[in-house]
This record gives structure tokens, C-alpha cells and sequence, in this order.
């Protein structure tokens, strides 16, 4: 039997405030790199419920995701380790509500910044991964109308995900 193909499943919350984006400085296996607060979708959490977890943690912002900009591959091969991965994106337009200032970062996380579109563009060598400036820009293309953002309620998540394991022979 052959082995099946699984891209790894990530969530990315693009939080627009004042004109700036929230991005995070991080430590990856290629350095120090820039990326939106994201992260892997758990077992067990919608897409949504997972921006808004990877967001607290990653920069200590609560966020309500407000819609999807859109769902993104990308094929990274680290340059360190030789790892090679496929990832498939959720980015979510989200509002920040607040920022929980006494809340510890995750461990590779060095600060949180907020850049505006022309820093991020001015940055893309910095950045964890070309999907980061394309996000921003497909959530600006969605703010000026020239793009459709996908409502929420489009993103569905069956209940049997977040009941537990599904019962053998269950569909």
C-alpha cells in the first residue's frame, strides 16, 4: 500500500490595526524570520478557533477573526535541515480586542512588531515564508473590493471533529 500524500495544515491570523500588520519575530530553523501569528491546526479545534489560539500565543493579542482571505499552499525545504514540507494555509482577517500584556510568548518567539504594508514589502527576505506579504496583500485587495472575502460561515467544521476520536466503521 502506498503511503498518502498529507500537507501539514496551518492557520495565519492577519490583523490589520491602525494601518499596520501584527507579524512576529521568530526563531526558525533557517534564523530569524517574520510571519503573521500562526501556527498548526490541533486535532480537536476549527480552522478559526485555531488562529485565534495561535494568535494569543504567539503575540498575546485576542482576536475575532471577521473572515477567510483564503486557503494558500506553499512547498518549503528548509535550508538547514534539508526538511522539505508542503503546507496549506487558512489566513483569517481578524480585529485585535486586546492585548494580554502579562501573557508569556511562545518560546521561539522573540517580539511582536506591527508593520505596515510598505515595511512588509521592504522585509520579504525576512520573512518565514512568501505566503506572508501575499496574505497581506490578497486582505488589502479584499478591504479595497477588488478581492472577495469568504464568510465565515463558508468554513465549516463537522461536529464529529471536535467530539473526539470518530467510532470504527463511523462516517
Amino acid at each position: 500500500m502506498s503511503e498518502v500524500w498529507k500537507p501539514s495544515v496551518t492557520v495565519a491570523a492577519i490583523v490589520e490595526k491602525d494601518g499596520k500588520f501584527l507579524v512576529v519575530e521568530e526563531h526558525t530553523t533557517d534564523g530569524i524570520k517574520l510571519n503573521q501569528p500562526a501556527g498548526h491546526l490541533d486535532p480537536g479545534e476549527t480552522p478559526q478557533a485555531g488562529a485565534v489560539r495561535e494568535c494569543l500565543e504567539e503575540s498575546a493579542w485576542e482576536i475575532t477573526p471577521s473572515g477567510l482571505i483564503g486557503i494558500y499552499m506553499n512547498r518549503y525545504t528548509s535550508t538547514r535541515t534539508g526538511q522539505d514540507v508542503t503546507y496549506l494555509r487558512f489566513a483569517f482577517a481578524c480585529q485585535a480586542v486586546r492585548e494580554h500584556t502579562h501573557r508569556t510568548l511562545d518560546s521561539e518567539i522573540i517580539r511582536t512588531h506591527w508593520l505596515s504594508h510598505e515595511e512588509l514589502v521592504n522585509s520579504q527576505s525576512d520573512h518565514r515564508s512568501p505566503l506572508v506579504l501575499r496574505c497581506v496583500e490578497d486582505y488589502l485587495a479584499c478591504k479595497a473590493g477588488h478581492k472577495t472575502m469568504t464568510p465565515l460561515d463558508n468554513v465549516f467544521t463537522h461536529p464529529s471533529v471536535l467530539n473526539g476520536p470518530m467510532p470504527p466503521g463511523a462516517s
